[in-house]
């Protein structure tokens, strides 16, 4: 009976090993690259055939989902009229494993009359392809994961790592934020999350579940029992929120204190509580909840005084996560 786990995990190392080797064998030809594109002013034109264009679509997707215009043209395409698509502003990015040109020579040598500038992912370096490029890219394997070594496997991972890699690496160049991100992406939860602010879900006004000092532990109790948020919040004279009490809280001081209703809200509550800002992307809240295991996050305006109680419920609700 064949192992197919075992298969599969031989599969993931000898993918795994080209990408390392790869990484290890990038020069200053990455450097370039990455600078031709980021100062392009036309679109990065993507292109190869097979499985090469399969993964050329997969980076013009990622490209253009990180703010770099892209397009993918096959090849043949371009044969056939869609040579008018490449403008001398244009970066090419062609992709093949033999680097030999075929079906893409038409469209090298168009590019070479408009001084289009080409960044060649390649497996062999000293292919024609490689040879017309401006900037060389080594995506060669030592071997496919297919036990034939025929099937593209290695050969398109490496492709497509190195995609991710220009990609990454021009995010980074271009200080690419989340709020970036979002704006291209409006439609999914991700962009939804990063586009709503704290402000969008917190609850504010005579829903704050609010508290003063002296306040007397049962009369706490009825006002997180009423405002159905989980916790009481404090603030001092200037609203600045200076401590919060939580269901949580509550039961540890049930399970450590017999005498709990003699206590009072300044007795009780977490001094200088963490909290985020009312204009704070919702991602951030969700982050800051999962990192400190919080369900309730007191917001604040720009001066640090208290506006609102954000719930991880509310969150969860908005099916945004």
């Amino acid at each position: 009976m064949n192992d197919h786990k075992k298969h599969a995990a031989k599969v993931f190392r000898i993918e795994a090993d080209a990408i390392i080797a790869m990484g290890q064998r990038l020069d200053k030809q990455f450097d370039k690259a990455v600078e031709l594109i980021k100062n392009c002013k036309g679109r990065v034109i993507v292109s190869g055939m097979g499985k090469s264009g399969l993964i050329g679509k997969k980076i013009a997707a990622t490209f253009n989902s990180t703010g770099i215009a892209s397009i993918f043209l096959h090849p043949a395409e371009a044969m056939h009229g869609d040579l008018g698509l490449v403008q001398a502003d244009d970066v090419l990015l062609a992709i093949s494993k033999s680097g030999r040109l075929g079906e893409s020579e038409l469209l090298v040598i168009t590019a070479k009359r408009l001084m289009t500038p080409i960044i060649a992912l390649v497996g062999n370096t000293t292919s024609d392809l490689a040879d017309r490029a401006d900037i060389v890219l080594d995506c060669s394997v030592e071997k496919e994961a297919c036990p034939n070594n025929l099937v593209p496997t290695s050969s398109s991972t490496a492709a497509l790592v190195m995609g991710d890699a220009l990609a990454v690496a021009l995010l980074k160049d271009r200080n690419f934020t989340q709020e970036d991100f979002a704006q291209l992406h409006p439609g999914g939860s991700i962009g939804m999350r990063l586009l709503m602010r704290v402000r969008d879900l917190h609850h504010t006004g005579n829903n704050l579940p609010l508290v003063k000092p002296n306040t007397p532990m049962k009369e706490m109790l009825l006002v997180m029992n009423s405002k159905l948020l989980g916790c009481a919040v404090m603030k001092d004279d200037s609203d600045h929120c200076t401590g919060i009490f939580t269901d949580g809280d509550l039961r540890r001081l049930i399970e450590n204190n017999d005498k709990f209703y003699n206590l009072t809200a300044s007795d009780t509550m977490i001094k200088n509580p963490k909290s985020i800002s009312q204009d704070a992307i919702l991602d951030s809240a969700l982050a800051m909840m999962e990192k400190h295991s919080i369900t309730q996050l007191p917001t604040v305006d720009k001066d640090n005084r208290l506006v609102g109680v954000l719930h991880l419920h509310d969150i969860l609700k908005s099916k945004l996560v």
